[in-house]
């Protein structure tokens, strides 16, 4: 097994490109999707400059060898080949010279294909007619079920569109992106939803901060700024996975309670750092060398980032609305620091377990390297100082940190925000459109996760979650327990109820106030109920890649399996609940709020 050291020592990074840095070997290939040992493959071996977008290519043939190929080379591939196809006048295994200007529509296609993961698409045979089958079997067996007492028609049938959407998102018969778009067209196509309610999302801060974030991240890798910082990190806490992973994962504890975005924290800020810093120890999606430690870190970060921004009310946007709702029910106003005091000792707990659980479940394959540091500060003096354009992205990434921090107190809000540190990038030609339309990660996240919200928030308004809340309540007050029971059936049901929602702050919004009426009804103590349920409101995200906003760009950089992903956010949802209620009631007891 190679340690980080050596994959420092033999990862040669370029400075101005996250995609691809020298000639890649053929004979170093890999399998490209699920069906590619079965015919004969077709290889892409090319190298490129970013800076003037011009490639060469060798696409060979060969049925025993396959290479994964990544968004980018799938793009470069579809232009090869339909340039060669049309010309008609060389054969396969002859070099061939890339137009320039490829199709941005093929850019794109290729690259959503490619970041979900699915070979049918790609291989241009539509969609996976098994995985297919399993979401429409889904959804018609709701659909045809009449609808419980009290929800009507339309909301149950959106429900049963929503049902298959999420079952084709899980079983991927096509790209995530492609799977929303076809649940949108359900539902407008059978009335449920108008195109101004299909598409209302995407009017929604969250997915363009989101997608946002991915250009920024391109323009951090590509800089090269990502690899400097990555190194020093390197240098201080490199001996071990372990260590880096804690670095990260408590310098983002350090920024949550100044910046209330989670999705611009973790997505602006933590998701290029720690790729660029599992890019640097060689451990890339796009080689099929994830696991090395990608996997790990990424899985890791982004749990932590729910634990994080449930411990502070600044920590994440909807908070003070559990805060509003919380007032509003019990007269109690939470303060910022009962908050922080109550959510200090189980989240502390969190974080320290979460990175030692997901070692020993989800772990890395390069665990120790006692030479990585000198190693990493050798990298460090061979990138000299700084370039102009990793000026240029210090500083659009600092002013942009600095309005996330700031902004709200001046009217600028998050998007806002986002939106000048990328004008920066593009005015200075530090990134170019092209390559932001070549984020194909950027743009499939935006789509899934905006159908997403825009179908939940109408099951919320057409009555289908008013009627689960309400139905909830008269279950467990009818059941006659004492309020610890009582607690521990409302706070599952909420928790887990979660994975109807794409927003934490649908959720609160729709489910906050009738689980806090219910659970003080039962006999338990106001405020630490109304405590919890906040708190929970932001752990519940662990689950799925849709649930909270650091979720759709940490499962987006490709690190993860989807299956993996849930199973192991239900796992550590488990932990969680564990150590807040079992840590957190004689913590509350001690610090007087019960």
């Amino acid at each position: 097994m190679r340690s980080t050291s050596s994959l420092i020592a033999t990862t040669n990074l370029n400075s101005r490109s996250n995609v691809i840095n020298k000639t890649n070997k053929v004979g170093a290939s890999s399998s490209v999707g699920h069906d590619g040992a079965k015919r004969g493959d077709r290889f892409v071996q090319k190298s490129f400059n970013t800076d003037d977008e011009k490639s060469n290519a060798r696409i060979t043939t060969s049925s025993s060898q396959q290479k994964r190929l990544t968004s980018q080379q799938l793009a470069l591939f579809a232009a090869h080949y339909h340039h060669h196809a049309a010309s008609n006048n060389k054969r396969r295994g002859q070099k061939t010279n890339s137009t320039k200007g490829k199709s941005d529509a093929n850019v794109v296609t290729f690259a959503a294909a490619s970041s979900s993961g699915n070979s049918a698409l790609v291989n241009g045979k539509g969609a996976n007619a098994k995985n297919l089958g399993y979401s429409v079997l889904a959804g018609l067996l709701l659909w045809i079920c009449p609808a419980p007492a009290g929800v009507t028609a339309q909301a149950w049938h959106l429900f049963a569109v929503f049902v298959a959407t999420i079952v084709g998102i899980i079983t991927q018969p096509l790209p995530l992106g492609a799977v929303a778009m076809i649940g949108l067209g359900v539902s407008m196509t059978t009335g449920l939803l108008p195109f101004s309610a299909a598409f209302s999302a995407f009017a929604s801060e969250i997915p363009w901060l989101i997608a946002i974030a991915f250009f920024l991240a391109r323009g951090f890798i590509k800089t090269g700024l990502g690899n400097r910082i990555a190194y020093y990190i390197v240098s201080l806490f490199g001996a071990s996975t372990l260590g880096l992973t804690y670095s990260l994962v408590f310098s983002e504890a350090l920024l949550a309670p100044a910046i209330p975005s989670l999705a611009a924290r973790a997505g602006g800020i933590f998701l290029p750092l720690a790729k660029a810093l599992c890019v640097a120890c060689g451990s890339d999606p796009a080689n099929k060398t994830e696991k090395k430690m990608g996997s790990y870190v990424m899985t890791t970060v982004f749990q932590t980032s729910t634990i994080t921004s449930g411990m502070f009310i600044t920590a994440m946007a909807a908070n003070p609305l559990s805060v509003n709702l919380a007032a509003a029910v019990t007269g109690i106003t939470i303060t910022w620091g009962q908050w922080a005091l109550a959510a200090s000792v189980p989240g502390l707990i969190c974080l320290i377990l979460a990175p030692l659980v997901l070692y020993v479940l989800y772990p890395p394959e390069v665990k120790d390297s006692p030479e990585a540091p000198a190693k990493a500060k050798e990298e460090l003096a061979k990138l000299g100082p700084m370039s102009g354009d990793e000026k240029i992205m210090s500083f659009a990434l600092g002013l942009t940190v600095l309005l996330w921090v700031f902004g709200a107190s001046v009217g600028v809000g998050s998007v806002a925000a986002a939106l000048n540190g990328l004008t920066i990038l593009l005015v200075s030609g530090v990134i170019s459109w092209k390559e932001c339309l070549a984020e194909g990660p950027a743009w499939d996240t935006l789509t899934w996760f905006a159908a997403l919200i825009a179908m939940a928030s109408y099951l919320q308004k057409y009555g289908l979650i008013p009627w689960f809340a309400d139905s909830v309540v008269k279950v467990v007050s009818g059941m006659g327990l004492a309020w610890q029971p009582a607690f521990l059936v409302v706070v599952l049901l909420y928790f887990y109820s979660h994975y109807l929602f794409a927003s934490g702050a649908a959720h609160i919004g729709a489910m906050y106030t009738a689980f806090l009426s219910v659970l003080i009804a039962c006999g338990a103590p106001p405020l630490v109920s109304a405590i919890i349920l906040g708190i929970f409101s932001n752990i519940m995200g662990c689950t799925t890649h849709y649930g909270i906003g650091s979720a759709p760009p940490f499962f987006g950089a490709g690190y993860v399996p989807l299956g993996t992903w849930w199973k192991i956010g239900f796992g550590m949802s488990i932990m969680y609940i564990t150590i807040f209620l079992g840590v957190g009631f004689p913590w509350f007891k001690i610090i007087g709020l019960m």
